[in-house]
């Protein structure tokens, strides 16, 4: 077996060596490389590395890492395509380095080797955002940091409190029967922090929106959707996930309609769409835990594929506020027509992707007979047609027409978001695809005239509600306060008071230290008599020589010193 995560830390390794035309075939070839190594992975065998007395698997496959590499893998060609017109190296390596290190994640078959490339992850997805070199995404990068410090610091703690206790050294489901209390919160939180769990969510929607056209749509793909392969894999059935994830789906879709940045709504509804799996993952079972696996699967494509087509945007106006876009569809067809795709998909039309998984985890909530679960779950599913369905591409390319000039659009990009569109299109007609890769044995039909009718009837009811409430859904130059308010302003305030504090104290001990030299510099111009001079002394009388030791008192020391050292010598 191949590793693709090594194929692509390969790949990274060549880059910087080589442009233009060449570089391109190097992108290319690496990521179409790591699609054919995941064809050669089996459940046979794996890598074995051991290292002191630990046995390190880094190569680990069964059937739930073995979708998500394969996703991680058709994103990876799918996005470097989309890219492949921008000539930055640094962001190029860096998101080699992101998704190797994804694919690391799931691939990973010890505590040791998930830890090492959840951290590498964090490094590069941070390079990642400052690749696009504006002072925002500086500031942003560095928010991004200090909280994924936070929460790898507490997945590290809770990983040792798990191996003191005397847990198992290989990645297994943790239960709060069986594993210690410490480690289990400790671990969980750590991971909720990459999923993006409210209150811990703020990183996404802060970072995301500022990275470059191309690197977020990188960033769209893996670090929350390895966080939902990580909560799969742990904590299967832990029922805090089920509210968590209800909270996820509507506080994002809240927020999602209430933006005005394009990138930074899409980012919000990454938050609500990861919320139905984090949902799935808490209810536990079978059709539950193959609906949010199912669910990241189908995210990851329509995602992408609609960070593309708002990239394009981007890329062709230099624009990404709603009050500043408008009447450009007759010059963008085709991104209109692709975008299109990616907004039926997330919103559950039936023919496309979001529709075979979405359905699975609130037909998972019915069968567990949770009724407020699935009403919640539905009404989320309402809000996402509203604001990326309806909302986002109306006041993007229908509003009211601005007067914009347009560049070009290169043809990779087009053509990115042609074989995203045509996936997400493929997926939702030919389910069998996707259920084939699942890693329970459920049985699911999503095609009952049961759900493509109640589908219909909810669409058809949002887009109504729509052109009634057309003229209050508009763009806004407004700022929405989230939770990170709540930490990030007193952090501010606690930080600078902590800067101050440490000035003040080393502005005092500077002093002291200069006061002290000046002392004992005063002293050893005159140590056996006074260093002031007295008022009735006059400069012209002042003698040099009043201080200093008479010269037979110096001979007499250099006698005795020399008698010393023959006296040794004699010895």
């Amino acid at each position: 077996m191949i590793h693709p995560g090594l194929v692509l830390f390969l790949t990274a390794v060549i880059v910087p060596f080589v442009r233009g035309t060449a570089r391109r075939v190097v992108l290319a070839g690496g990521t179409v490389a790591a699609l054919i190594s995941w064809g050669s992975l089996d459940f046979a065998s794996g890598w074995q590395l051991t290292v002191g007395e630990y046995s390190l698997t880094l190569l680990h496959v069964d059937p739930l890492s073995l979708i998500f590499s394969l996703i991680f893998a058709i994103v990876t060609f799918v996005g470097i395509l989309y890219a492949l017109h921008n000539d930055s190296a640094g962001e190029q390596v860096s998101t080699l380095i992101y998704a190797g290190s994804s694919l690391g994640v799931v691939l990973a078959g010890d505590w040791a080797t998930l830890f090492v490339f959840w951290e590498l992850m964090a490094v590069s997805s941070l390079f990642l955002i400052w690749q696009s070199g504006t002072e925002r995404s500086g500031r942003a990068g560095y928010r991004y940091l200090l909280v994924h410090i936070f929460g790898g610091s507490l997945l590290f703690a809770g990983i040792l409190i798990h191996l003191d206790r005397g847990g198992e050294f290989g990645v297994s489901a943790l239960t709060t029967s069986e594993t210690d209390p410490l480690a289990f919160w400790l671990i969980l939180l750590g991971v909720a922090i990459n999923a993006a769990i409210p209150p811990l969510h703020a990183w996404l929607t802060d970072a995301y929106p500022e990275a470059s056209v191309t690197g977020s749509v990188f960033l769209s793909a893996f670090t929350t959707k390895t966080a939902v392969y990580v909560l799969l894999r742990l904590f299967p059935g832990a029922d805090v996930l089920v509210w968590a994830g209800v909270a996820m789906a509507l506080y994002g879709v809240v927020y999602a309609v209430l933006e005005n940045d394009i990138r930074r709504l899409l980012a919000y509804h990454i938050i609500s769409q990861v919320g139905y799996m984090v949902a799935g993952v808490g209810m536990g079972t079978d059709l539950a835990l193959n609906g949010a696996t199912a669910h990241a699967f189908s995210h990851i494509l329509y995602k992408s594929l609609l960070f593309m087509g708002m990239g394009a945007v981007i890329y062709a106006t230099g624009l990404r506020k709603l009050t500043e876009l408008g009447g450009i569809a007759d010059r963008m067809k085709l991104v209109v027509i692709l975008y299109a795709v990616g907004a039926c998909s997330i919103s559950g039309f039936p023919l496309f992707n979001g529709f075979i998984s979405k359905s699975m985890i609130i037909s998972a909530a019915a069968e567990q007979h949770l009724p407020i679960v699935e009403l919640l779950l539905t009404l989320a599913s309402i809000g996402t047609f509203l604001h990326t369905g309806l909302k986002l591409p109306y006041f993007t390319f229908f509003g009211p027409k601005k007067d914009l000039e347009l560049r070009p659009i290169p043809l990779n990009m087009l053509v990115a978001m042609g074989v995203g569109a045509v996936l997400c299109t493929l997926y939702g007609v030919v389910p069998g695809l996707l259920y084939g890769l699942l890693p329970y044995a459920t049985e699911y039909h999503p095609y009952t005239l049961d759900h493509v009718v109640s589908a219909y009837q909810l669409l058809a009811g949002t887009a109504i509600a729509f052109w009634l409430l057309l003229g209050k859904l508009g763009g806004e130059a407004t700022v929405s306060v989230d939770t990170d308010w709540f930490y990030r302003k007193p952090f501010k305030a606690l930080i600078e008071q902590l800067v101050a504090t440490i000035r003040s104290a080393g502005q005092s001990a500077s002093a002291a230290g200069r006061a002290l030299i000046a002392h004992a510099w005063a002293f050893s111009q005159a140590p056996t008599g006074a260093r002031t001079r007295p008022e009735n002394l006059r400069v012209e009388d002042y003698d040099p020589y009043r201080f200093r030791f008479p010269i037979g008192m110096t001979v007499f020391w250099v006698v005795v010193y020399f008698a010393l050292v023959a006296i040794t010598a004699l010895l």
